[in-house]
């Protein structure tokens, strides 16, 4: 999920450059909402710190329908003791989106998941040139983990469009699968955020919803896939082919409550419904991951602000150590992938200064949990 980049909150008090916006112009809409005692400019961006004369919200209720049609957008930060006003020329977007496009990718990506689907379940690709029908097999894996994917974006878009916020409709990414690979027929699903959030709060309850919603689904869908799994004994000495899936704690606890203690020398089958509830809980793992644009990256952001990156980096030197210490390429490419290519940084929400409240707080302990609880030390590996 994208979020709009924005500049730094820490905005010191700079020389007016000839280029600047007209500063008394912008000034003037402030009089009724800020006591400027420091202005500035950084690049594009004017500011004006003193001291509020209403409450945050307020602040950037009256600012953002003052400077809205001029194409600017106000950013309220604290620091060093002072309110800073930070208008920068970021209009906020109101397009509708293209439905066709949506409404294409999302066909494509219920073909590319339903071949992924008849692959798991051995039909062969002759079987369905041959027999068209066949590849309905792929519906229980079709049909599962897309509504994983789907609820988990709904929940982002529903919560982001409750809390004021210009987002997309769900952009669904298809993968065209290949026989003999653990291909799930997509790359998974993102909204597009066109505006930054109004405050922390509405940023976490976006972010949150996500991970949650999609989580509420993959975990019924687990645990029915483990009911339609068959277990088979292995005998002594004889070692599993193929690509194996890693365990996390949550997963291990639902196979105990679902299927119970294994015999000696016996493996689960997983069944393509229980395949599905696997993905999704490494999709809900990965993001939670508290690091950049993702939506641990907005939770973290939401909860602590400036002391995000910090978190970030913690979160990529974690992943590269269990990369290490586990022998998982699968944690070094994200770290690498984090750190190189996604990025650290997240632009300030309009409203920086009111906090999320305790209840966030907790909750945001919540996802913390539940990202420990998921993330499996080795999620792919093949045995030699």
């Amino acid at each position: 999920m994208r979020h709009l980049p924005s500049r730094s909150p820490s905005v010191p008090p700079w020389r007016w450059p000839q280029s600047s916006p007209s500063e008394p112009h912008l000034r003037n809409q402030l009089d009724d909402v800020l006591s400027v005692e420091r202005e500035g400019v950084r690049g594009s961006a004017v500011a004006f710190g003193g001291h509020l004369r209403v409450s945050p919200a307020q602040a950037v209720d009256r600012l953002r329908s003052r400077l809205r049609p001029y194409g600017y957008t106000p950013f309220l930060q604290r620091d060093n003791g002072l309110d800073w006003v930070q208008v920068l020329p970021i209009a906020e977007v109101g397009e509708r989106s293209n439905v066709s496009t949506h409404v294409l990718l999302f066909v494509a990506t219920v073909a590319t998941t339903l071949l992924a689907g008849c692959f798991l379940s051995g039909v062969s690709p002759q079987a369905i040139v041959a027999h068209p029908a066949r590849v309905l097999t792929g519906l229980p894996f079709a049909a599962s983990l897309l509504a994983i994917l789907g609820v988990h974006e709904l929940g982002h878009y529903a919560l982001g469009r409750r809390r004021g916020m210009a987002v997309s409709l769900p952009y669904f990414l298809p993968l065209p699968p290949f026989p003999g690979m653990l291909m799930t027929g997509t790359l998974g699903a993102v909204i597009r955020l066109r505006s930054a959030a109004r405050d922390r709060r509405a940023l976490f309850d976006m972010a949150v919803a996500g991970p949650l919603a999609g989580l509420a689904i993959a975990l019924p869908v687990y645990a029915v896939g483990l009911r339609l799994s068959p277990i088979i004994r292995i005998p002594e000495g004889v070692a599993l082919r193929g690509i194996q899936l890693g365990d996390s704690v949550l997963a291990k606890l639902i196979e105990w409550l679902v299927v119970g203690p294994l015999p000696k020398n016996a493996e689960i089958l997983l069944h393509p419904v229980g395949l599905a509830g696997w993905f999704g809980f490494l999709v809900t793992t990965l993001n939670l991951i508290p690091a950049g644009q993702l939506d641990g990256g907005h939770i973290v952001y939401a909860l602590f602000g400036r002391r995000h990156q910090l978190i970030g980096r913690c979160a990529a030197a974690v992943l590269l150590a269990m990369g290490v210490a586990f022998r998982s390429p699968t944690w070094l490419v994200w770290a690498f992938l984090i750190v190189g290519v996604m990025g650290l940084q997240h632009g300030p929400t309009m409203d920086d200064v009111t906090p999320v409240g305790p209840g966030r707080r907790a909750l945001g302990a919540v996802a913390l949990i539940l990202l420990i609880l998921l993330i499996p030390p080795v999620p792919l590996s093949v045995p030699h």
